[in-house]
């Protein structure tokens, strides 16, 4: 179907002066760019409301991890989220993806625990995916201290976050640790070039994510190590089976679009319950633009309906 027209109209603004591409420059750059197309742009007032947020820091393999939780209004116990943020690795952070959290705050009424992982170039893979999986078990300890239990812990992320809750659902089966479910919203998993999957050409350009800005992110994350690590590209896990059941969320005019799909069949064949959404014209990043676009924020709400539904079992 067509673009959705308040996505298209964002799309033409950020096209005309030039804030589609944030990777023409510097990382650091980069991370201004989307900060101010970000926070800069958000209205307060318009924030999912949550009963209170607290900003700590909890030991990681290489350091302290700062992490930004969020409460809801009512008493519990509730379920725990941990939310890891897009950005390619490279970019994003905890304001950056604030409202990401607090709509999962709100609509599935869970503490949710958002994570400062390390970015590349200055911490490659994999340091931000052991962040992450350090970040999930400090809350499997802690789920009682953060008013939930152990049996309703799931992971979230978007974008290069969504490959980053695949990489901890997959640690954390392994491992034999609690895990309820996983939200993976419109995630990469994949980063050997391939041609199986038509979007990453279809929609290679003028859609915000761009293929240029892929290889960009992939080869800041990355750098030296192999691109077929199952660790990264997650699709390339030899066992699928038994890992936590998920929620997948594609846009259809998204270059990750095809990949998330893959790897919601992959989680299906292996006997893992899927429950797999493709947004009919939408794009990459969809979930922060519900403050414009009714479509965006039926897709968002229904993607955490379902993630609540798991949690509410």
């Amino acid at each position: 179907m067509p673009l959705d027209p308040t996505v298209a109209f964002v799309l033409d603004l950020m096209n005309t002066n030039g804030t589609a591409s944030m990777v023409s420059g510097t990382p650091e750059q980069a991370r201004e760019g989307f900060r101010a197309m970000t926070v800069g742009n958000r209205d307060v007032t318009q924030l999912a409301q949550v009963g209170r947020v607290t900003d700590r820091t909890i030991p990681g393999p290489a350091g302290p991890i700062p992490v930004r939780t969020y409460f809801p209004v009512a008493d519990g116990p509730h379920p725990t989220v941990v939310f890891f943020h897009g950005g390619g690795f490279v970019i994003g952070d905890l304001d950056t993806h604030d409202d990401h959290a607090r709509l999962l705050c709100r609509d599935v009424d869970a503490v949710v625990v958002s994570v400062d992982y390390r970015l590349a170039p200055e911490a490659p893979f994999p340091a931000g995916y052991e962040d992450c999986v350090a970040a999930y078990r400090w809350v499997v300890d802690s789920a009682a201290d953060l008013g939930g239990d152990v049996t309703r812990i799931a992971v979230a992320g978007d974008s290069a976050g969504g490959n980053l809750a695949a990489g901890v659902a997959l640690a954390a089966r392994d491992a034999g640790l609690p895990l309820a479910a996983q939200l993976l919203i419109y995630p990469c998993v994949e980063f050997v070039e391939s041609d199986d999957y038509p979007s990453r050409v279809e929609n290679a350009e003028g859609y915000f994510l761009s293929a240029a800005d892929m290889r960009w992110f992939g080869d800041h994350y990355l750098q030296a190590s192999p691109r077929e690590d199952p660790r990264a590209s997650v699709l390339r896990a030899a066992d699928l089976a038994g890992v936590a059941p998920a929620v997948v969320g594609t846009g259809e005019y998204d270059p990750l679009r095809d990949e998330g799909e893959a790897f919601a069949a992959a989680l299906e064949k292996a006997g893992v319950p899927v429950v797999a959404r493709r947004y009919d014209g939408l794009i990459h990043g969809f979930f922060g633009l519900g403050f414009v676009s009714p479509a965006c924020a039926a897709a968002t709400s229904e993607l955490c309906a379902e993630l609540r539904r798991l949690l509410d079992r």
